[in-house]
């Protein structure tokens, strides 16, 4: 058998099992309503963008004047002739927005959690990571020379046993993220702060669902849980609630952005973000740190969805496990109960519809994200959606 039959053979069982992917291409900007081919316009609950940021007008037009001022990209690395005065601006930015030492730019959140525990860890170390934490962090860790311990998904006992299981490790990082985007749940980050320092370790955060979403001002689940200030360093996105375009970042101490700097083989070796991405992003936080409506808006209508939702029987796993959040983040996961079905609610709710002007579009979530026996529709509010009062 030669390598591509091999392939389709898996394939074909894919979509005999229900679960094959298919991209339905849109005709419009991301919104909260956008038209997608063949479908017309679809009410969209599938996107990361919680804040309404992605086709926002002064995003839009920072990314316009970025491209006439700086170009439209460098064809460097960054350490070679790859940054411009705009990068280091963004890095100050998020690093002010976070409360850290300094930041270092990727392409993405999945290059930063590459880039991080393979290059700070060695086999003296060991890493300390969630069992459901993303699909980056997991392939991140699998790059690493260190000692691995997995603990129980937010369970603070199993950590415990964990931070014991590795005492005589040179190191130790916690791994964890701040919205676990499958189940819309958050971390326990007040007592996993605790654990850390009890342990001497050092506590990084994935935030990339928890940035511009949870919190008074949107600086994310450490805000949302009280503990802003007591994080010891955040990989996060530009790609979700900051404009939903391109980018992540590590933000932290300045020791640990300065190593990567020198270090951190996807920064190393990865074109640097295009000014577009950049001023975009920069416009971003500008709209976001002068105006916290856009969260205040987010939070009403998440809270609006899940109730409606609630009331129409549908079961809705609660946001967050914690006492010290009154509400979840803007993932509204409906729990199903197998994968296949879960795709077929889907393509059922963004097909047409006789009976609805605009259809709905939620995101199945199936293998690899989820357990082939199990699924759930993975519906997100966002704050650019009108809602009736």
């Amino acid at each position: 058998m030669t390598l591509l039959t091999t392939l389709s053979t898996e394939l074909d069982q894919m979509a005999q099992a229900g679960t094959l992917k298919r991209e339905l291409p849109l005709r419009t900007p991301q919104g909260a309503v956008v038209e997608v081919e063949g479908k017309g316009e679809v009410i969209m609950l599938a996107s990361n963008n919680y804040l309404g940021l992605a086709n926002h007008p002064a995003i839009v037009a920072a990314a316009e004047k970025a491209e006439g001022d700086y170009g439209y990209g460098l064809a460097s690395v960054r350490f070679i002739c790859g940054t411009q005065t705009i990068h280091r601006i963004l890095e100050k930015r998020i690093s002010e927005f976070f409360g850290m030492e300094e930041t270092i730019l990727y392409g993405s959140c999945w290059n930063a959690n590459e880039g991080l525990f393979q290059t700070i860890l060695t086999d003296e170390d060991a890493i300390i990571s969630d069992e459901l934490n993303h699909a980056s962090i997991i392939d991140g860790i699998r790059l690493a020379k260190c000692r691995k311990e997995r603990y129980k998904n937010r369970d603070v006992a199993d950590l415990r046993r964990a931070l014991d299981a590795t005492r005589d490790a040179r190191n130790r990082l916690i791994m964890t993220d701040g919205v676990f985007s499958m189940e819309g749940s958050l971390a326990p980050l007040p007592e996993m702060v605790q654990l850390a320092r009890e342990h001497g370790a050092f506590l990084v955060v994935d935030d990339s669902h928890g940035t511009g979403v949870l919190g008074k001002t949107g600086r994310g689940t450490a805000e949302e849980l009280g503990v802003f200030g007591k994080i010891d360093a955040y990989t996060s996105t530009l790609g979700k609630a900051l404009g939903g375009s391109h980018g992540g970042f590590t933000t932290g101490p300045k020791v640990l952005i300065d190593y990567l700097r020198q270090k951190s083989r996807p920064y190393l070796f990865s074109n640097t973000l295009p000014p577009a991405v950049v001023m975009g992003s920069i416009a971003a936080l500008d709209l976001l740190e002068k105006d916290t409506s856009f969260v205040d808006r987010l939070r009403r209508n998440t809270m609006h969805f899940r109730r409606g939702l609630t009331e129409r029987g549908v079961r809705i796993r609660e946001g967050t496990p914690s006492s010290r959040s009154s509400r979840g983040s803007a993932l509204g996961p409906n729990a199903l109960v197998t994968a296949r079905l879960t795709r077929a609610i889907a393509r059922s709710m963004a097909g047409a519809s006789a009976r609805m002007a605009t259809t709905k579009m939620p995101a199945p979530v199936a293998p690899p994200a989820a357990d082939s026996r199990s699924g759930m529709a993975r519906m997100s509010a966002v704050a650019s959606a009108i809602v009736p009062r």
